[in-house]
């Protein structure tokens, strides 16, 4: 799955457009390194997310195409 979609699947970013910002401004590292919106994302991938001067680190745990607002946070943990 694309990172600009998972972010927007899993309900950290709300928008897939502002997602797509955030990754194209360098806020966003996959395994520590800095990554592109088209980048695909796995099971046991690290995301960091920068806004601001708060930081989240989340380790992705599944990847799912259609997840309901309940379901979101299972799909990563927080580091």
């Amino acid at each position: 799955m694309r990172l600009d979609k998972f972010l927007k699947v899993s309900r950290l970013i709300k928008r897939r457009t502002v997602a797509n910002e955030a990754c194209d401004g360098g806020r966003v590292s996959v395994n520590g390194a800095l990554a592109k919106a088209s980048r695909d994302v796995k099971p046991g991938d690290v995301i960091e997310l920068r806004f601001g001067a708060r930081t989240t680190r989340v380790e992705v745990l599944s990847v799912g195409e259609a997840v309901s607002k309940a379901d979101a946070p299972a799909m990563y943990r927080e580091l």
